[in-house]
């Protein structure tokens, strides 16, 4: 199985939240699975550290790239085909994050993991 992480999902994943479910731990440190963190959750994560609304422990341009590594997440780049569909997603909310990681994961097959009931009205695949 594909499973793109929303921001949330990753950050608390590498940071060993509580946050994150029994069941959504399982599925990404399931050896069989193809783990996946968009250049769009790196986009978010790089402007609300800028902000100063997300603390790390090192700016995000070392963070990042180590703890996707170290945890065997695959950095999923931003295509045309995807932001190409953008446009055919329902009016559900604004979020530009959100509605490329819809956008995604219907054009790879990928199930989005996030527990943010707005990404779940959509019409894409979710587990939590």
């Amino acid at each position: 199985m594909k499973l793109l992480l929303d921001t949330h999902t990753f950050l608390w994943m590498v940071s060993d939240d509580q946050a994150l479910s029994a069941a959504a731990r399982e599925m990404i440190e399931l050896a069989d699975n193809e783990v996946w963190l968009s250049a769009a959750s790196a986009w978010e994560i790089a402007i609300k550290f800028g902000l100063g609304k997300l603390p790390l422990p090192e700016e995000p341009d070392r963070f990042l790239p180590r703890v996707r590594q170290r945890s065997g997440i695959e950095l999923l780049p931003i295509g045309e085909a995807e932001v190409c569909q953008i446009h055919r997603l329902p009016a559900i909310h604004r979020d530009p994050f959100d509605r490329l990681l819809v956008a995604q994961a219907n054009c790879h097959g990928m199930v989005i993991v996030t527990d943010d009931p707005v990404i779940c009205r959509y019409p894409v695949q979710t587990m939590w």
